[in-house]
C-alpha cells in the first residue's frame, strides 16, 4: 500500500506492480486521484479516515508513504502498532526531517558542515538576528509538514530576508538558515541493518522558470538522478556516514536523503529527508533491479545488497505545470489534456481527472511528470523532452533547460 496522491503515488504503485507486487493506494488528500487509480485499487481518506481497519481486513507486506504527514494523523500510533513493515523512519528517527534544528545539532556534534542557523521563536527575534548578521538567510518552517504556515523562501540578501520576514506567519516560530549560493545537490540512500547503502545522487530544479529564475516552487519542475552506489561525489561519506551511530541508536531504517550546498570547497548540509521523495523516488525505483525486494528489506531492517538494472544509469524527470503555477492562488477552468502521440517513457498523472468520454482534463496546477531512464544522461533528457512535447494543455508549460545547469554536482 502506498500512502499519497498524484504523480508520485501513480509512479511508485506502477513500478512496484511491475516488480511483482499487488498494489493499493491510500489517497491522503482530496486531489490527484486519477493517476493512482490507473495503477491499482485505491481507498480515499475522505471515506476511510483511518487506514488501520483496511490493513486489518487485508494486511500489507509493505507500506510506503510519499510524505511525513501520516505522523500528524490521530491514527499514526495505531498504524505503527500493527507492525506493518513501513518504508519510513519513525519515532526519534523521524525527527531528522520533522524538526529542522535536530539536523543542525546532529551535524554540529558529528563535525558535518552546516550553514549558520537559528530557530527564532517569533518574527522580532528573527529580524534582530538578521540585522545583526547583515546577510541573507533562507526562511524555513521549523517543523516540516504540508500544513506548516511557512514554506521555504530563498532570500539572498539581508534586505530581502527582512522584507519577507514581515510577511510570514510565525505561529510555529521561524527557522533561518544562512544563504550559501546555488550549487545544490542531493544524495539518497537506504539505511538497513545498521548500514548505509547509497542509491543515487540527484538534482532538483526547484525554481519555476528557465535559467533558474522565479520563485522556488512548491515542488520541483524537474530532476536528474545518477545511479551512485559508489558515492562518486563523496556526499554519503561526508554527510551521512558520520551519523551512523545515531542511525543505530534510533533504529533508523528506510530512505534518507541529504540535500547539500557546495560552499567554500566543502559540502554543507541543508536538510535531511526520510522518505523516497517527490521527484527522484520513482526514478531511483526504475533504476533498481528489484525495487520491491530492496524496499521490503529496508522496511524490515534486514541486510540488503543494492543492485541496479544493467545498461541504465541516469534518469530525467520533467513536470508539466498547469495554468497559474507556481502561483497557486491563480486558478483556471478545467481544460482538456490532449496526448498527440503514444508515449515512449513513463508519464505519471498528477492533478487531472477523467472525462465521461474517456479523455482527461486538468484540475489543478501540476498536470503530469514525464520520467525517462537511459544509459546516458543526454539520452534520458532527450527522451523526456520528446515525450513531454506530446502533451498539450492550455496555459501549461515546462522548463526547457533541465540538465543545462546545476549538473554535474557542484555546478551552478
Amino acid at each position: 500500500m502506498v500512502f499519497g496522491v498524484g504523480a508520485f503515488t501513480h509512479g511508485l504503485m506502477t513500478v512496484l506492480a511491475e516488480a511483482g507486487a499487488r498494489v493499493r493506494g491510500y489517497l491522503t488528500r482530496d486531489y490527484g486521484h486519477y493517476g493512482p487509480s490507473l495503477a491499482g485499487p485505491c481507498h480515499d481518506a475522505a471515506r476511510y479516515p483511518d487506514p488501520t481497519p483496511l490493513l486489518a481486513r487485508e494486511p500489507a507486506d509493505l507500506v510506503v508513504p510519499m510524505s511525513i504527514e501520516w505522523a500528524l494523523k490521530p491514527w499514526a500510533q495505531r498504524f505503527l502498532d500493527t507492525g506493518t513493515p513501513f518504508l519510513c523512519a519513525t519515532g526519534e528517527a523521524l525527527k531528522l526531517e520533522r524538526e529542522r534544528d535536530l539536523g543542525r545539532q546532529l551535524c554540529r556534534d558529528a563535525g558535518i558542515p552546516f550553514p549558520e542557523a537559528l530557530f527564532a521563536r517569533n518574527r522580532a527575534e528573527a529580524e534582530a538576528f538578521v540585522r545583526q548578521r547583515g546577510r541573507g538567510f533562507v526562511i524555513k518552517n521549523p517543523l516540516c509538514a504540508p500544513t506548516s504556515p511557512i514554506h521555504t523562501i530563498v532570500c539572498e540578501t539581508a534586505d530581502e530576508t527582512l522584507s519577507w520576514l514581515a510577511e510570514v506567519n510565525d505561529a510555529e516560530g521561524i527557522f533561518l538558515q544562512e544563504y550559501l549560493g546555488r550549487c545544490e545537490v542531493g544524495h539518497i540512500a537506504l539505511v538497513s541493518g545498521g548500514e548505509i547503502h547509497s542509491l543515487v545522487t540527484n538534482q532538483e530544479y526547484k525554481r519555476a522558470f528557465d535559467g533558474n529564475l522565479g520563485i522556488v516552487a512548491g515542488a520541483p519542475l524537474g530532476g536528474l538522478v545518477e545511479a551512485d552506489a559508489e558515492d562518486r561525489y563523496g556526499l554519503a561519506r561526508q554527510l551521512l556516514h558520520p551519523l551512523k551511530p545515531w542511525f543505530k541508536q534510533t533504529g533508523f531504517r528506510g530512505p534518507v536523503q541529504v540535500t547539500a550546498m557546495l560552499h567554500g570547497g566543502r559540502w554543507h548540509v541543508l536538510e535531511y529527508n526520510v522518505r523516497l521523495g517527490v521527484t527522484s523516488g520513482v526514478l531511483l525505483a526504475r533504476l533498481l533491479a528489484d525495487p520491491l525486494d530492496a524496499f521490503l528489506r529496508a522496511a524490515r531492517n534486514q541486510p540488503l545488497a543494492v543492485r541496479f538494472r544493467p545498461n541504465l544509469r541516469f534518469g530525467c524527470s520533467l513536470t508539466l505545470a498547469g495554468y497559474g503555477y507556481p502561483f497557486v492562488q491563480i486558478a483556471g477552468p478545467r481544460v482538456p489534456v490532449q496526448v498527440t502521440e503514444p508515449f515512449t517513457c513513463d508519464v505519471w498523472w498528477n492533478e487531472v481527472a477523467g472525462r465521461p468520454e474517456g479523455a482527461i482534463e486538468a484540475t489543478g496546477h501540476r498536470i503530469a511528470d514525464v520520467c525517462a531512464v537511459a544509459a546516458t544522461l543526454p539520452d534520458a533528457i532527450a527522451r523526456a523532452y520528446e515525450n513531454i512535447r506530446r502533451i498539450r494543455c492550455l496555459g501549461s508549460y515546462y522548463r526547457t533547460d533541465v540538465g543545462a545547469s546545476l549538473w554535474p554536482p557542484g555546478e551552478e
